[in-house]
């Protein structure tokens, strides 16, 4: 079955990095257009960034531009999230996610989620 397997989440200070894997099995990965999203405490789930299949094409949320980095490697079938100048605001469950489009992942039409990885970023 498909899998998604996030890592990399933590506890970090302000102004810190982090960098998420989403390691996938069962899914022809360089098929999928790849993103992230993350849910907030008593907030709704939100676009992060997504990246198309080849790499070529990423889109990202006003909020992290400039500060987050999505890649993939395709030959590893791995996502990644490279996080930068973490602010507390960042606080999140990140989750991992698959698409047959990146507008369509843009716009939260997922086929596949990631169970999710907690960061936390203090003050």
């Amino acid at each position: 079955q498909v899998q998604l397997v996030e890592s990399g989440g933590g506890l970090v200070q302000a102004g810190g990095s982090l960098r998420l894997s989403c390691a996938t099995s069962g899914l022809t990965f360089s098929s999928y257009e790849m993103g992230w999203f993350r849910q907030a405490p008593g907030k709704g789930r939100e676009f992060v960034a997504a990246e198309g299949w080849s790499g070529a094409i990423t889109h990202y949320a006003d909020s992290v531009k400039g500060r987050f980095t999505i890649s993939r490697d395709n030959a590893k079938n791995t996502v990644y999230l490279q996080m930068n100048s973490l602010k507390p605001e960042d606080t999140a469950v990140y989750y991992c996610a698959a698409g047959t489009s990146i507008r369509m992942v843009i716009a939260g039409g997922i086929s596949y989620w990631g169970q999710g990885t907690q960061v936390t970023v203090s003050s």
